[in-house]
């Protein structure tokens, strides 16, 4: 296994030290959109696991301009460090579902702010009109432009369980017009999602292997307060992983990626208001720190099978 600066894997920070030099940090904004699956247009209760927030619980303010919202949080940021560099990362709701001028303002006024170096915004493969398409191509010749695509999972009856409301080629067109502009691609999947075994999330990882994308966020499910997921979970209708499994679940995911895919997150740690489930999902540093010791702990132990099998020959 190759060592990925201080990680077993392709981290991001590792690629983003690459790239830059230093330490890159991310401002979460808010570009004040709805969703298709919430304004009434594919439906009006969102995906299941998704809170009032719109996975943008820690976003910053919708009322501030775009300028501010990224002056506030690199302020707060670059008081405790030494940070230079930052990506601008549009996260709650779906952020090119809006009008393209409106998209258009937002956009450049992230990129052009002297201290973004990138800008990465999280939205549906079924929101990426032509019109949108044309303005992230425009805007990737000025700074780079990632797209963060919530898949979840390629398995259709998982999806249709979550109200996803699209179907898997769209999201395979989504990523060839994509990539067709020279878009960095970074996939969402959800590791737990009631119903699916380790074989069927092991074949979202084997599907994404071979798709043309840059990276992935391997997310564990975490019941919100106030969604109807906590409603099936208080029901008895499935349970959350335990840490164990759960480690175990992401070395075997990271193991069969691609190596050149980069590694944005492995677990995710919810609004500890809202979490119900699981609980030590909330201790994210402690997480983390027992999944790398594992991962080399690992791939210590297969590097000494292999030299005494190769011994024994």
């Amino acid at each position: 296994m190759k060592r990925w600066n201080d990680k077993p894997y392709h981290s991001l920070d590792y690629m983003l030290r690459e790239r830059y030099g230093e330490k890159v940090y991310r401002v979460a904004l808010n570009g004040g959109m709805s969703c298709p699956n919430r304004d009434g247009t594919l439906g009006k209760k969102g995906c299941i696991f998704c809170s009032q927030g719109g996975s943008g619980d820690f976003a910053a303010n919708a009322a501030l301009s775009i300028t501010e919202q990224i002056n506030t949080q690199i302020k707060s940021l670059s008081s405790k460090r030494p940070i230079h560099k930052y990506i601008a990362y549009f996260q709650a709701y779906t952020n090119t579902y809006a009008p393209v001028e409106h998209l258009r303002k937002i956009f450049t006024e992230a990129i052009s702010h002297p201290d973004i170096v990138a800008l990465s915004i999280g939205t549906r493969p079924d929101c990426l009109g032509d019109d949108v398409l044309e303005l992230l191509d425009s805007l990737n010749q000025i700074k780079p432009v990632w797209v963060e695509l919530g898949l979840q999972t390629i398995h259709e009856d998982t999806a249709r369980y979550i109200r996803r409301g699209y179907p898997l080629s769209c999201f395979d067109t989504a990523v060839k017009n994509l990539r067709a502009g020279g878009i960095e691609v970074i996939v969402h999947t959800i590791l737990g999602l009631p119903g699916e075994s380790r074989k069927d999330i092991l074949e979202t990882m084997a599907y994404l292997n071979a798709m043309d994308i840059q990276g992935i966020k391997l997310q564990l499910l975490h019941v919100l307060r106030g969604t109807d997921l906590a409603a099936d979970h208080e029901a008895g209708l499935f349970r959350t992983y335990e840490r164990d499994e759960y480690l175990n679940l992401v070395i075997d995911c990271l193991e069969h990626l691609r190596p050149d895919i980069v590694i944005h997150r492995v677990t995710g740690d919810g609004p500890k208001d809202l979490l119900i489930a699981p609980l030590w999902a909330s201790r994210k540093r402690e997480v983390l720190n027992l999944l790398h010791h594992r991962m080399k702990e690992r791939a210590s132990f297969q590097g000494k099978a292999l030299e005494a099998l190769s011994r024994s020959q």
